[in-house]
């Protein structure tokens, strides 16, 4: 937890995609933490970052060797999926499968690593599970019947599993998006909740237009904390809460993104949600068709007055931004001794 009335500021940067290039959501390096951070005036406590199994199985551990040498945190959204293909069923990392214990020796692998890198790690499993997009959504698995059901069981299994394995230096993260899709009672976030022994902290993705054509999603974000900030604080009572992602095409016809971000960050550091102790904007931008003014963009840097929004309210609530992670005596005294053996 940050120092009270402070906010943690993290970083996400997936690249820009092409023809030739598609965003893995791990392209960050350490220049463009720097960039970023010398442009927007402020550091950032933790570099958000996804660990996709269709690529490798192993813990990350040089991205989280860099990322802990500028002193910040590794926060890995876990991954396991076949691809970067969405709305469809998961073949080989099914929740059928992760349950019935075929990665289990892969996930303990993991956590052992986890485990020797020693420092805390901010981690996610299942993002988005009300999401209709991501195959770990009770649509693709049985259902209103079965399917938060099964993702609450398969969450468990995972934690249960890393936690046998001594890794204690992973705190927890369950994500949700801040609108249920499909818009079905079955479908609600709540359904998908594992359990407060299963969670540390909670955290939301709340965006705007992610297109330059969209006409959804173009409520402000106070709209959209308006509908699930009382809903996350209920089913979680007391869990810190942070906005994991947050964004706007820069170009989208229905909204402007300066006024759309500014709103945001204003809500955001004037304690009007106090559950919250962290945000991360979604630096990313890819193709979505053969024309090129289709492509999205929703990097800061990309807009000058996206990023003299940014720079003008992190420089203004300065004293709110907890910029050096808070780490307790406690996890580098173990780091230290892991280190040893």
């Amino acid at each position: 937890m940050p120092a009270t009335g402070k906010l943690y500021h993290g970083f996400y940067w997936g690249g820009v995609g092409s023809d030739t290039h598609d965003p893995t959501e791990h392209d960050v390096t350490p220049n463009d933490v720097t960039h970023y951070e010398q442009t927007v005036g402020k550091q950032t406590a933790w570099i958000y970052f996804s660990d996709n199994w269709f690529e490798s199985r192993r813990f990350p551990a040089a991205t989280c060797n860099w990322i802990r040498d500028l002193g910040k945190i590794p926060y890995v959204r876990l991954m396991l999926r076949s691809d970067v293909d969405e709305e469809r069923s998961e073949k080989t990392f099914s929740l059928r499968k992760i349950i019935a214990g075929e990665f289990d020796a892969d996930l303990r692998a993991w956590a052992r690593d986890a485990k020797k890198f020693g420092s805390p790690i901010l981690i996610e499993w299942g993002t988005e599970p009300n999401g209709k997009w991501f195959s770990w959504n009770g649509k693709w698995n049985g259902g209103a019947k079965e399917g938060p059901a099964r993702y609450v069981a398969c969450s468990r299994h995972i934690v249960d599993l890393m936690r046998a394995e001594g890794a204690k230096n992973l705190q927890w993260v369950w994500h949700v998006n801040w609108l249920d899709e499909p818009e079905k009672d079955w479908n609600r976030f709540e359904n998908y909740f594992p359990g407060e022994n299963y969670c540390d902290w909670v955290a939301l993705s709340a965006y705007g237009p992610t297109t330059p054509t969209m006409r959804d999603g173009t409520e402000s974000f106070e709209f959209k904390m308006r509908n699930a900030y009382p809903r996350l604080t209920k089913v979680a009572p007391g869990k810190p809460v942070i906005i994991a992602e947050f964004g706007c095409d820069l170009h989208n016809r229905h909204v402007d993104t300066t006024n759309w971000a500014k709103g945001a960050l204003e809500g955001l550091l004037s304690n009007r949600w106090p559950a919250i102790i962290g945000f991360c904007w979604w630096n990313e931008g890819w193709q979505n068709d053969d024309i090129k003014k289709h492509d999205t963009d929703m990097i800061i840097l990309h807009d000058a007055n996206l990023l003299r929004i940014f720079h003008g309210e992190l420089c203004k609530h300065a004293d709110k931004i907890q910029e050096k992670a808070i780490t307790t005596a406690t996890e580098e005294h173990e780091r230290n001794v892991d280190s040893i053996f």
